[in-house]
């Protein structure tokens, strides 16, 4: 019949995601612990770079929920389209059967007119 397709690894397919963002929260914990111990000067050019990061870091989740959505549609609408090919295959593979016995009726039908 059909070839299955291949389930999509979530996984896989979110790992850039996931890795992005624990990037982004070491960064944002270094950053962190800088201003805490360099309690004094450029306090507010580290509060400007730790805004920063952490909006960075809403984008990214954001991405990575619309992304692990897709991948759920996705999987979805595949799982209907194989449904509808083996039904398709199935209806052809009759069709086949319908058309072959015609075949041989018409056949049978020609070989008793041509011995009357």
């Amino acid at each position: 019949m059909a070839e299955r397709a291949k389930p999509i690894d979530f996984e896989l397919t979110l790992k850039p995601f996931y890795q992005r963002a624990s990037e982004a929260e070491e960064r944002l914990s270094r950053l962190e612990a800088a201003l805490n111990s360099k309690k004094g000067t450029g306090n507010e050019e580290n509060l400007k770079v730790i805004n920063d990061l952490q909006s960075k870091l809403e984008v990214a989740n954001v991405e990575l929920i619309s992304e692990k959505e897709k991948a759920q549609m996705l999987v979805a609408e595949n799982a209907k389209l194989q449904y509808r090919i083996i039904h398709l295959l199935r209806a052809l593979k009759e069709a086949d059967l319908k058309l072959e016995k015609a075949t041989v009726h018409e056949q049978l039908q020609s070989m008793k007119l041509q011995g009357s």
